[in-house]
């Protein structure tokens, strides 16, 4: 039997049950597939139509195995974990109390700067396989690296002001600040991806909800599988994924996922996603713009292979998946006062 860690129930009709210690997904009476439980680390419910046990609910938080649910646009909309991974009193405190502290607004800067720096790092890896056979694009993609890693510093100097190290600004204060030089810093980014997509994909620049181009459909999913892990992440810290920092609040709003995950989007997703396109995948779309079920499948299996994928983390090779974890354990003592400060970690190029 296949070693199976993330298994992918997309299929309408299907049934995912327990035997014995595997997960089965059946298709009427045909066994469609089979998961030993002692290896699984996550389900994903990824297709209206699809049902699972009791017993396969149980089986699966009884073993810390998350089962996510998303929708044909990978937007995630339900999220099962055991019950007693809320229990984290201490932590949560810590994180309620840290939004009205130089501590959270510590954190917010660092995520921020994690997010442009991957971005810029990112575009300096396309552009290093340029350097030869398109010596023009890789100029191009080098400036507005630099013009993107440019953004980041703008973040330093209020992380250097005075009225940050005295404690005299607040989340509140600089929002709209580290948000607007977020968007410039991703406006210069996906300006310079779109220079590197071949024209067949007819990008129009950085689409979320609503995109009916196949190479944002592609990317929003790729975001969805992300987000499960990333919010997975989260809990096993202790943490609450509904109470962000950058993000304001709003119910139903899981604010600190949407914090945390910008710092994985460019190491993650963006470059599975955008190395596909420049390989020339096609990314299949039905008559309504949605991503075919083989097509979300592919994307799920390559960016859950790119979270097995090792790269330098802290002076070792962890896989990113990993990576993930090690930051929101970082972020909780951070957090609770026992780090000094929140590193973000950095893609390599």
């Amino acid at each position: 039997m296949a070693i199976i860690q993330h298994l992918i129930a997309d299929e309408y009709g299907t049934f995912v049950g327990k035997h014995s210690e595997r997960l089965i997904v059946f298709k009427g009476e045909e066994k469609r597939l089979q998961a030993p439980l002692l290896h699984l680390e996550s389900v994903v419910i990824a297709s209206l139509g699809v049902s699972i046990s009791a017993d396969a609910v149980q089986a699966c938080t009884e073993r810390g195995i998350p089962i996510f649910f998303l929708n044909s646009l990978g937007e995630p909309y339900a999220s099962l974990y055991s019950a007693g991974l809320t229990g984290t009193v201490a932590t949560r405190r810590a994180q309620l109390e840290a939004y009205r502290s130089p501590r959270g607004l510590a954190l917010v800067l660092a995520l921020a700067m994690g997010k442009i720096q991957n971005q810029g790092n990112f575009l300096r890896y396309m552009s290093k396989y340029r350097k030869e056979n398109d010596p023009e694009l890789y100029e191009e993609l080098r400036r507005r690296s630099a013009e993107v890693l440019n953004a980041r510093e703008e973040l330093e100097r209020l992380h250097q002001a005075h009225e940050f190290q005295q404690g005299i600004w607040s989340i509140e204060d600089l929002r709209e600040v580290i948000m607007a030089v977020e968007g410039r810093a991703a406006r210069t980014y996906w300006e310079a991806i779109a220079l590197t997509v071949p024209e067949k994909y007819a990008f129009p620049g950085r689409v979320g909800r609503g995109a009916v181009d196949p190479l944002n459909a592609a990317l929003n999913y790729g975001y969805g599988i992300l987000y499960g892990q990333v919010e997975r992440a989260i809990v096993l810290a202790g943490l609450d994924p509904y109470a962000g920092f950058l993000h304001v609040d709003r119910p139903g709003k899981p604010s600190l996922t949407l914090d945390f995950i910008e710092e994985f989007r460019p190491t993650v997703v963006d470059r599975t996603i955008i190395g596909l396109a420049n390989h020339g995948t096609v990314f299949e779309q039905d008559e309504k713009n949605l991503l075919t079920q083989e097509t979300r499948r592919m994307i799920a299996e390559k960016v859950l292979e790119r979270l097995d994928t090792p790269i330098p983390f802290e002076g070792k090779r962890y896989p990113i998946r990993a990576i993930i974890q090690m930051q929101a354990r970082h972020m909780a003592t951070f957090l609770r006062g026992e780090r000094d400060a929140y590193l973000p970690s950095q893609l390599p190029w």
